[in-house]
């Protein structure tokens, strides 16, 4: 056995998270694709089927009262708020990340006043997001103005409405400065929605101590909600009287099912809410939740595994792989880093195509980026000297 895969076993042995994995339905593959789609709880399926056959083929109508239905989005989105370092009622849980980046983003430059007509949005982000921006931008009369995250202080200012940032970069794993820069745009007097995608539930965000003014994300990364599971968005509870969606749907009425003519939106962050509840998905996120209530589990214990994994995989890279066959491209300080390791290599696609073959899954991100996710609630140490191993025999 060598030295590294050694470490990798008193590593495995002191983990105070390791109990954890058994919460998860795994089996002989390393999976360090979490950052795309998390692992499956055990706890899900059969709440999943219960909710099935008996909330909703028994009980029919009566679950929305009877089982919670109704209240789902606001009591899972406050399951949500202390991973994201958010006091209760200021999340809602449903709809894409998608749609709520456009709820999100629109309401802040309604927020942010007359006279502020730039929106400025991270140049890196997820496509999506530049999407929604520039749309939002033509349905309130603002420009787009894409720059890098360390660029943002210095375009700010009187004509700036809003800035969509990722807390996360998706390619790298660069963790950008959620409080400089939220305190830049504060400065500037513009608003800041934050996309929490790559970071919630990998690492401490700090929404209620940052100031943060507006914030959404996915479920089905690292909180293992399952495909398509709905997102969240969360409103800072002194903005929340201000939040104008663009979308007000009768779900988010003050009496929703007064069917008024005209619209009144609901109280707090209610009014985040837009159409019915996508309710299967929604419990299915509720009880993948609670892996969360294990004693230890914190997201302060993941984020110091999540450094230590990460560390572990760039040690063993550089001792498996070829020196020069790959670059990581993710920053080696910890201030910087969120819970992925991105490395570049010319060949990445067939790399990881045979990578997955060999049982290590990860992902390619065009046109020449190895992504390596490490979701600390379920992969080890071994798992990590295995795959860098692997990936050392494949490009030698």
């Amino acid at each position: 056995m060598s030295e590294l895969a050694l470490k990798a076993e008193k590593l495995d042995a002191a983990d105070e998270l390791a109990c954890v994995r058994a919460q998860f339905v795994l089996d002989d593959v390393v999976y360090l694709d979490g950052n795309s789609l998390g692992a499956l709880p055990v706890a899900v399926p059969g709440r999943v089927e219960d909710v099935v056959r008996r909330q909703w083929g028994e009980l029919r109508i009566r679950s929305w009262d009877e089982s919670g239905w109704w209240t789902a989005p606001e009591r899972i989105g406050d399951r949500i708020a202390p991973l994201v370092g958010a006091a209760a009622g200021q999340i809602v849980v449903g709809d894409s990340t998608s749609v709520n980046v456009f709820k999100a983003v629109v309401a802040a430059v309604r927020m942010a006043g007359e006279g502020r007509d730039e929106i400025v949005v991270d140049a890196t982000t997820f496509p999506t997001d530049g999407y929604i921006a520039g749309s939002a931008a033509r349905m309130t009369g603002c420009t787009v103005r894409p720059v890098t995250p360390a660029e943002v202080p210095g375009v700010l200012g009187d004509r700036t409405a809003a800035v969509l940032l990722n807390h996360v970069d998706y390619r790298t794993g660069r963790l950008h400065d959620l409080p400089a820069l939220t305190a830049a745009v504060h400065a500037a007097g513009a608003v800041a929605v934050w996309d929490l995608c790559h970071s919630a539930g990998a690492l401490p965000v700090g929404l209620d101590e940052h100031g943060v003014d507006l914030a959404v994300g996915c479920t089905y990364k690292y909180l293992n909600g399952g495909p398509g599971s709905p997102a969240y968005l969360y409103v800072r509870s002194d903005l929340q009287s201000r939040f104008d969606s663009p979308l007000p749907g009768w779900n988010s009425h003050a009496e929703p099912f007064g069917m008024r003519p005209a619209y009144e939106p609901a109280p707090g962050a209610l009014r985040g809410r837009v159409g019915t509840p996508d309710i299967l998905s929604m419990l299915a996120l509720e009880a993948a939740l609670d892996v969360w209530d294990a004693d230890g589990v914190s997201v302060g214990a993941v984020r110091a595994k999540s450094l230590a994994l990460t560390d572990f995989f760039l040690e063993c890279v550089a001792s498996y792989v070829p020196s020069g066959r790959v670059e990581s491209v993710t920053p080696v300080a910890h201030a910087e880093r969120g819970s992925q390791v991105a490395l570049r290599c010319p060949d990445a696609g067939d790399v990881m195509k045979r990578l997955i073959e060999r049982g290590v899954v990860g992902d390619f991100r065009h046109p020449d980026v190895l992504r390596f996710g490490f979701t600390p609630l379920y992969v080890g140490f071994a798992d990590v000297e295995r795959a860098a191993r692997v990936l050392g025999e494949l490009v030698r």
